[in-house]
């Protein structure tokens, strides 16, 4: 029995606040989700499906593939349990893998420990089959075994990804405080872009939001990015169904004439970084890159599109007073320079954000790593650009 082909239960995880965008992803490629929860979505599917699950979604961060539940009391209980799974079928010989964990049981105190005891049950698991010991490491470049554990419940997983999936693979540098290529990709999935309407992206950073805009407008896949996968290293892996995946991401690319994005930063040294970041993720050419202040960057008038902007949030006192200027700056050039557009702030500080000195249409719910953030949606009307009704503002959730 292959797991290439056996279905079975798959979680796909994602950071916080990500989930209900990873799910329209997920539905959008054919697959039907049996449940939602606040860190990912749970399927049924084999390896090869989650070979293109892998290769497609944006907002994803793992990819696991169920192989054994059970009941466990201690970390004796986990070791029978993994040592009786006949790892022999799974990994390649000779192999190299890895463990990785969420466990939550009051006698752990430190998970690197159920870590161990799951490593050890397969090395004596195949060193009693095989007579050789397999090699092992922290490195998530071979075969990837996830343990989820909570209480008297253990779950045991194949990670068919590896590295997190919610790194896409373009960026080369990073810049200060960048955002993270998943809630990027859900937070331009969250607006009301068309995909076709000029997409403004003052205070880009690094580049990653134009970036993302520029993939998701012309469907490239993060799986271009990227050559290595945790899947590749099971017994039965066929490099053919991989390659023909790869093909079709190919032939889904798609170009959008007329489309145009700009980004923009004051510093030359974040517009360096964002446009090799931009080759490196080959859209440079479709990303129209200045150094320049906010209110000085270029909005193409009639384009009815989308103005994103990213400021920072301030953690000290002196940082506040600046940044309250900025933020009523921003405000002062979504009414003056954005009229027919949907302007969209993304901050960490939603008292800065009342500096705006527009009523949100939508306030959209995200979380960076430590960081409670909103995603704010105004509706800029062309001419007396009247603000949005209170009764229009709503919390959401991604849009039909």
């Amino acid at each position: 029995m292959s797991l290439y082909t056996t279905k079975a239960p798959v979680t796909i995880t994602c950071h916080k606040r990500i989930a209900p965008y990873l799910a329209q992803e997920v539905t959008e490629l054919g697959y039907q989700i049996e449940e939602t929860f606040v860190t990912g979505v749970r399927l049924t599917a084999t390896i090869n499906e989650c070979i293109k699950l892998n290769l497609n979604l944006r907002c994803a961060s793992q990819v696991l593939y169920s192989i054994k539940q059970f009941q466990a009391d201690n970390a004796d209980d986990v070791y029978k349990a993994v040592s009786a799974y006949p790892w022999e079928n799974v990994l390649p010989d000779p192999g190299y893998f890895s463990i990785t964990s969420n466990v939550l049981n009051d006698t752990i105190k430190n998970s690197m420990f159920a870590n161990l005891r799951v490593k050890d049950a397969i090395v004596d698991r195949l060193r009693d089959k095989r007579g050789n010991r397999p090699n092992t490491g922290s490195e998530l470049i071979g075969t990837v075994v996830h343990l989820f554990w909570k209480n008297d419940q253990a779950e045991l997983f194949i990670d068919t990804s590896g590295d997190s999936l919610a790194r896409h693979g373009y960026r080369k540098i990073p810049g200060r405080a960048p955002m993270l290529e998943a809630l990027a990709s859900a937070t331009i999935l969250a607006t009301r872009w068309d995909r076709a309407s000029p997409f403004v992206n003052p205070m880009c950073g690094s580049g990653t939001v134009a970036i993302e805009a520029a993939l998701i407008a012309t469907n490239t896949r993060p799986g271009l990015f990227r050559l290595n996968y945790a899947f590749m290293h099971l017994i039965g892996y066929d490099k053919e169904v991989y390659l023909k995946e790869m093909e079709l991401l190919d032939s889904q690319i798609k170009e959008v004439p007329g489309l145009r994005i700009i980004a923009t930063d004051f510093s030359d040294m974040a517009i360096a970084n964002a446009r090799k970041n931009a080759v490196a993720a080959g859209v440079a050419d479709m990303i129209a890159f200045k150094v320049c202040d906010y209110a000085d960057t270029e909005v193409p008038e009639g384009g009815k599109g989308v103005m994103f902007v990213n400021p920072e949030y301030g953690e000290r006192l002196g940082e506040i007073e600046a940044l309250e200027k900025i933020y009523s700056g921003i405000g002062d050039f979504m009414k003056k320079k954005c009229g027919g557009y949907f302007g969209y702030l993304f901050t960490g500080n939603l008292d800065l954000a009342k500096k705006i000195g527009l009523k949100a249409k939508r306030r959209i719910e995200f979380y960076t790593s430590i960081i409670d953030c909103r995603l704010m949606e105004f509706e800029l009307y062309e001419g007396t650009r009247r603000m949005a009704r209170p009764e229009d503002e709503t919390n959401t959730e991604p849009r039909d």
